[in-house]
């Protein structure tokens, strides 16, 4: 018994530590993963990136819980991404993600996508790769588009989408942020600037959330701002942090893209597409 997935990345909008609530779109960066059953043994994991094992096992191990609590498995994982890890682009959330729902393929079991994105949030926060399980980050990862989450209740507060024309460039730095190393205090006492950011988002002022959300985390994190603002500058629609970073999302029309890259030429940009999924 086999099953088969692939689930994208994502980037910020809003981040959800400080205020309880996030926003979130999907980007053309994926994950896939391949799980095969096997009826007796361990868990063997074969991971092309160094993706946290624990999250994978536990994944793996929720998803038997609910629907073969009475069966022992093993299983061969297998997972290969292009996702960088630890920079704020949710390889966490679309790793988990896409094992859960390699898993319910394997054992032909169909549930409601959101149902599965909470069996990946749980298993996040139980092997320590996520603060609070990161609805809004794996919702926009299955389900692509925008996203508005309670991460606290777990509810999907919005869906949307962003205008498809839109290009989304992204600088990735070397060195990674580990959710262990997070100055907690000092991201939630943003708490009523993130709550302003999130009325935007609710009120589909997506652009400026996004800019409002990265000065203020940046600036908590102790990030450089400097691409961000030099983006703003420039043209772009909107620039940031994304999630913890030390990732910087930037979008902007399509037209454009070839001019802003020029004017930015002294940073090493990435394009990528938009994961917009059936958001139609």
């Amino acid at each position: 018994m086999k099953g088969e997935a692939v689930c994208h990345g994502a980037a910020t909008i809003v981040n959800a530590i400080a205020h309880g609530k996030g926003a979130a779109f999907g980007i053309d960066l994926r994950t896939s993963a391949e799980v095969e059953l096997i009826p007796d043994g361990e868990i063997e994991l074969i991971m092309e990136e160094k993706e946290n094992p624990s999250l994978a096992i536990r994944c793996f191990e929720n998803v038997l819980s609910l629907f073969a609590p009475n069966e022992y498995m093993g299983a061969v994982i297998r997972t290969r991404s292009n996702i960088p890890i630890s920079r704020g682009l949710k390889s966490s959330s679309a790793a988990a993600n896409a094992i859960v729902l390699a898993t319910l393929n394997a054992l032909e079991v169909e549930v409601d996508p959101l149902d599965a994105v909470k069996i990946g949030t749980k298993s996040a926060v139980e092997a320590g790769v996520s603060v609070t399980g990161a609805f809004d980050d794996a919702a926009a990862s299955l389900l692509g588009g925008v996203v508005v989450t309670d991460n606290e209740r777990e509810i999907l507060l919005k869906r949307d989408r962003l205008p498809d024309d839109i290009k989304v460039l992204l600088h990735i730095p070397e060195f990674k942020i580990r959710k262990r190393d997070l100055p907690l205090a000092r991201i939630r006492s943003l708490a009523p600037i993130a709550k302003t950011a999130l009325d935007l988002a609710m009120e589909g002022e997506y652009f400026w959330a996004m800019t409002l959300n990265g000065i203020c985390y940046s600036a908590a994190l102790g990030l450089d701002q400097e691409l961000a603002m030099e983006a703003m500058h420039k043209g772009a629609l909107a620039a940031g942090v994304s999630g913890t970073g030390p990732a910087t999302a930037i979008l902007v029309n399509g037209d454009v893209v070839d001019e802003l890259l020029a004017d930015l030429d002294s940073w090493e940009l990435r394009v990528v597409e938009l994961y917009q999924g059936d958001s139609s």
